[in-house]
C-alpha cells in the first residue's frame, strides 16, 4: 500500500477515505507544519498531499525522496508548487481547481442579501444596546429581484453567480 503525507488537519470523511487508500500520516494540527515538521513528514512517502501554505521545493523534493510519484495540493492554484522541481523528478501534481466554486459564490450572495437587507448595520446596532423604535421603514432595506449584477469574467465562479443571482430574481450582465 502506498504511503502518503497529509500535511494538515483536514475533515474527517478526507481523512477516512485517505485512509482507506493508502497508509496515512497526518500532521494532526490547525496550524500549519513547521518546515522541518513537513521535511520529515514528507520523508520516505510516495506521496505528500500539501496545503496552500506549505512549499514544496527542491528541499521538500529532496527530503521525500525519489520513490515520491504524487503532490496533491489541497488547494485551487498551486503557487506553491515549484513545477520545474517537480517535472524534473517526474512527480505528477494535482489540485482541487473546483472545489471552492458553489462555496464562493454562495458567498457572493450572501454578501449582496447582506448589503441590500441591511444584516450586519442592524446587528451591530442590536448589539450597541441602545433603544431603537420600529416604524415603517426603520431598517427597511430591499430586495434582490429586479436588480442588474454586473459580473466581470464568466468562469466557473461568475457562471454560478449568475445562477444563483437569476434564482433571486435578478437580471445578469457579464
Amino acid at each position: 500500500m502506498a504511503s502518503v503525507y497529509l500535511s494538515r488537519r483536514v475533515p474527517g470523511p478526507v481523512v477516512q477515505e485517505l485512509e482507506r487508500l493508502f497508509d496515512l500520516a497526518v500532521f494532526d494540527a490547525e496550524r500549519p507544519a513547521g518546515r522541518a515538521e513537513l521535511l520529515a513528514g514528507a520523508a520516505g512517502k510516495d506521496g505528500v498531499c500539501a496545503m496552500l501554505s506549505d512549499r514544496i521545493d527542491d528541499e521538500l523534493l529532496d527530503a521525500a525522496g525519489p520513490q515520491l510519484r504524487v503532490v496533491a495540493n489541497y488547494a485551487v492554484g498551486y503557487d506553491n508548487v515549484d513545477l520545474e522541481a517537480c517535472t524534473r523528478r517526474g512527480v505528477l501534481v494535482a489540485n482541487t481547481p473546483g472545489v471552492l466554486t458553489e462555496a464562493t459564490a454562495e458567498l457572493t450572495l450572501a454578501l449582496l442579501l447582506d448589503l441590500v437587507r441591511r444584516v450586519t448595520e442592524g446587528d451591530r446596532m442590536l448589539r450597541r444596546g441602545k433603544g431603537w423604535s420600529w416604524s415603517p421603514t426603520f431598517m427597511l432595506g430591499t430586495s434582490l429581484r429586479g436588480k442588474l449584477i454586473g459580473i466581470v469574467g464568466l468562469g466557473r465562479i461568475g457562471s454560478e453567480v449568475a445562477r444563483l443571482a437569476e434564482a433571486f430574481g435578478m437580471r445578469v450582465a457579464y
